[in-house]
């Protein structure tokens, strides 16, 4: 009597102790082999290693790369340490319960409140009669999820056990003879790493000329006296005069000295800001050294005797245009400032503005070197300060897209210009009428807007043609207002005709980007840029 039950094994068949379909047959691959001559299936390509498990290799398969197991817990790695650094971090384990890791300077918390010793507790208590008490239900609830020692079965001492620390040791006199060597080493180290740091930031000053005064006892400073203003209409250049190639990398801004012009101060990413002779021999005639970081922006006060300027070292200085010395730094590693302006009356030549990174606007007094005012409404960095209104307000505008009015020392905005269409404007400029304010808007555009008792933008007019996206080209007006001027993101400075909004003329002046350009106070037909292919050139 046969008890086992029918099996169809129509179309099956075995194969290795496997019951497959018939005409089917498993092919297995050698692993040494590194060409395979047939396709395989899916499932053939992903299966699982096959075979006996290699002791001590943490769970993979025949011929698994984990190392072989040398200690009864399972592999434990070779360190290479000394006798002295192993003792002293053996101490300090049992007496703090921390030690450093080899493989790093880090140190670590190797103290473990393992759950034998609580088990142990538990049953101790049991046994003498002890009335548990009752345990709040945070507690309850972490003890059940506490587990056990893994280690605690093998009967194996382990680092996570706990015991009682010895007796705190002293160190030898060996031990201390090496403490203090490696105390005073790094002590010796830190001094010098300090030195060096300051000696970057000394600040300093070379002049080039020949004498810092004439034979009649005049400063170098000094504008010309045969320098006057000959003619009230302004002419667009259309040739090359000069090229000034001092410094090394690109150049940030230009600024004419006011009134007279006869000097030209450059800010430079190579950390330096020059002083130029435009008028006679087209000299470097001095060139400061503060800053140890690219120099973002400069601005001249009123007479030209003294000059801000603000860097990617967070610090903003002011410097005598004549001696080179610093006068007082006013922000010493503390903002990374982007903007910066002097107050444009002459009794208000103490107050400093300075636009920073981290969305607010500082207002500094220059004779004390304090902060007397913060205006703090903006959402994003500040990119530009504008004094208007006849310099009782000022504008300012920010990488949030907008522009927002203050009066100066009130540290409430008082007109908040936003739309949906503007861009971020990290230049802005006011015509020598004070009516009307333009901002360079990442758009390749030129907006306008008017400025008095209402702040609106002007949507029917429009400044168009260059490319300025990603880069904060700077704009300028000529003396006479008929002209607006603006650098170009390809090197070319554009000419508008501030009426009819219109291009007036393009040239190529740099290889680089154009950042900046300024039209000559007096000679009214002669023009600066700058770029940063490190060339200032001078246009008629």
């Amino acid at each position: 009597v046969v008890a086992a039950p029918e099996i169809d094994t129509v179309g099956l068949a075995l194969n290795h102790n496997q019951v497959v379909k018939a005409g089917e047959q498993a092919r297995y691959q050698d692993r040494a082999k590194r060409v395979v001559y047939e396709n395989l299936r899916y499932d053939e390509m992903y299966a699982p290693f096959a075979g006996p498990v290699q002791p001590g290799a943490g769970g993979s398969a025949v011929g698994g790369f984990a190392p072989k197991a040398n200690h009864v817990l399972g592999y434990v790695q070779a360190a290479h340490i000394s006798d002295y650094s192993f003792g002293k971090q053996y101490q300090d384990f049992n007496t703090s319960g921390t030690a450093e890791d080899p493989q790093g300077s880090a140190r670590r918390h190797l103290t473990h409140s393992s759950s034998s010793s609580s088990s142990k507790k538990k049953k101790k208590s049991k046994a003498q009669g002890e009335r548990p008490s009752k345990m709040p239900r945070t507690s309850q609830a972490e003890e059940v999820e506490e587990e056990e020692d893994p280690f605690e079965w093998r009967g194996s001492k382990t680092p996570w056990q706990e015991k009682q620390p010895d007796e705190l040791a002293e160190y030898t006199e060996a031990q201390k003879e090496i403490l203090e060597a490696e105390r005073k080493e790094k002590e010796a180290t830190g001094e010098v790493a300090a030195s060096q740091q300051g000696a970057s930031k000394e600040d300093r000053s070379v002049f080039h000329g020949k004498s810092e005064r004439d034979y009649a006892g005049r400063s170098w400073l000094e504008p010309p006296k045969h320098l006057k203003k000959r003619n009230n209409q302004c002419y667009v250049p259309k040739r090359l005069v000069h090229t000034w190639s001092g410094h090394s990398k690109g150049v940030n801004a230009i600024r004419f000295f006011p009134g007279s012009g006869h000097l030209l101060l450059s800010a430079s990413l190579d950390t330096k800001i020059k002083i130029w002779d435009v008028n006679d021999s087209g000299k470097c005639m001095r060139t400061y050294m503060g800053h140890h970081k690219a120099v973002r922006d400069i601005c001249f006060s009123n007479d030209g005797r003294k000059f801000l300027s603000t860097g990617y070292d967070k610090n903003v200085k002011l410097w005598d245009t004549e001696t080179g010395q610093v006068i007082r730094t006013l922000s010493s590693g503390k903002m990374l400032g982007y903007c910066v302006k002097f107050h444009p009356d002459d009794n208000k030549q103490n107050m400093v503005l300075c636009g920073s990174a981290d969305k607010k606007i500082y207002q500094f007094d220059t004779e004390t070197g304090d902060i007397v005012q913060e205006y703090n409404e903006h959402l994003g960095a500040v990119n530009s300060i504008t004094f208007v209104d006849e310099n009782r307000r000022f504008v300012t505008s920010s990488d949030d897209k907008t522009l927002r009015v203050w009066d100066f020392g009130i540290p409430v905005q008082i007109k908040y210009i936003a739309d949906p269409s503007m861009h971020s404007m990290p230049a802005v400029a006011v015509n020598p009428s004070g009516t009307h304010l333009v901002g360079q808007s990442l758009d390749n555009t030129v907006c306008i807007f008017a400025v008095g008792n209402k702040f609106r933008m002007n949507r029917k007019r429009v400044f168009r043609g260059h490319n300025t996206a990603g880069y904060a080209c700077q704009l300028n007006f000529s003396p006479d207002g008929r002209f607006l001027i603006s650098g170009d993101g390809v090197g070319r400075c554009f000419f508008w005709d501030w009426k009819t909004s219109r291009t007036f003329r393009k040239m190529k002046c740099h290889d680089g980007v154009c950042m900046g350009a300024e039209w000559h106070p007096l000679e009214t037909s002669k023009v600066a840029t700058c770029g940063w292919d490190g060339l200032i050139k001078y246009w008629d």
